[in-house]
């Protein structure tokens, strides 16, 4: 070995077959900023070729395991978009994640990007000095979800915007996908 540590060629050999994803979840950031939306060619991309890649290589998981990642990757997401949180296209990129790395990791994907998305909107806020207006609408929509219940809040939801542009969502989840393909590389899973 030259110079690098001991397990270097096991960590490429294990991210090799995310690098698809990874390069397709760049594009989605990248058009996400740009356009603040995220087009159906790509979500459905990452998606067949996140199940496509498992069941013709079994690698990185197996075609079953892509599935259940699709399940969950769409499922907590959906819940966000019924509310009016997210749109249609984040709840797609998800799911495409989960075809990609399996049910669990999509599951600790969405975790890590929702704290990562904190970060980014409370800069953003501050940045336009609105810090103090997302505090106070955050605990407005949490009262109004409390005596109206979900549904009726999802409609006003728009009401509570703070900031002047809304958060790219494939940024944090972006991030969050590369944090956990290299916890599992890490972990030596």
């Amino acid at each position: 070995m030259s110079g690098g540590q001991p397990g270097d060629d096991m960590s490429v050999r294990v991210l090799m077959p995310f690098v698809p994803l990874i390069a397709l979840l760049i594009t989605a950031a990248v058009i996400d900023i740009r356009q603040r939306r995220i087009p159906n060619w790509l979500t459905f991309g990452l998606l067949f070729s996140g199940i496509l890649t498992s069941a013709i290589f079994s690698q990185p998981l197996v075609w079953s395991d892509s599935l259940k990642g699709i399940a969950a990757g769409f499922a907590v997401p959906f819940v966000l978009y019924a509310l009016g949180a997210l749109g249609g296209g984040d709840v797609k990129l998800m799911a495409g994640v989960g075809a990609w790395v399996g049910a669990p990791a999509a599951l600790a994907v969405f975790v890590i990007q929702c704290l990562v998305g904190l970060v980014i909107v409370l800069a953003q806020a501050m940045a336009q000095r609105r810090t103090r207006a997302l505090f106070r609408n955050t605990t407005l929509l949490a009262c109004a979800i409390t005596q109206r219940g979900v549904v009726a809040t999802a409609a006003d939801s728009r009401d509570f915007a703070t900031v002047d542009r809304p958060l790219p969502y494939a940024v944090p989840v972006a991030i969050a996908t590369v944090f956990v393909l290299c916890a599992r590389i890490w972990a030596g899973a």
